[in-house]
């Protein structure tokens, strides 16, 4: 009986491999850290990717003026071109505001006569984003949905 509590003491003094032990614990909590500051780290750039592309598509919009539909699809053209976007993430639409209503309308002929009427230019951009713990599981795709009216007259 001595002789077999001497190896359990020997035993409980041994150190060898709690490091290993240790480690199993704490790197996955590690790993699962650092890809999810890597993943938001994505996320907020690629939202600031989207709103400097928002914002040169009003400068653009306001250095040409478009006056007819041609006007609209090639400045829709020259937004995606420079921003890099795909022609079905950019939408440009000419909107107008009859008097000071809070809404905009698509068709002019529906203000009333004699209404102050102001056109806008209405850029829309459109993104997704999937994060890669989607793959376990978690979360899911981030849509990006940004909109910007420009005031032409």
């Amino acid at each position: 009986m001595t002789r077999i509590l001497g190896k359990l003491d020997a035993l409980g003094g041994d150190r060898n491999g709690s490091m290993v032990i240790e480690t199993a614990i704490v790197l996955p909590v590690l790993i699962m850290l650092c890809l999810g500051g890597f993943e938001v780290s994505r996320l907020v750039s690629r939202n600031n990717e989207l709103q400097i592309a928002v914002a040169e598509a009003g400068s653009i919009v306001l250095a040409s003026l478009p006056e007819e539909q041609s006007d609209i699809d090639k400045l829709e053209e020259i937004i995606e071109t420079s921003t890099g976007l795909p022609p079905d993430k950019v939408t440009l639409a000419k909107k107008y505001r009859c008097n000071s209503d809070a809404s905009l309308v698509v068709d002019i002929t529906t203000c009333p006569t004699g209404a102050v009427i102001s056109e806008f230019v209405e850029i829309e951009i459109a993104d997704w984003y999937t994060p890669i713990w989607t793959d376990f599981g978690v979360g899911q795709t981030v849509n990006y949905d940004l909109t910007r009216r420009v005031q032409i007259s």
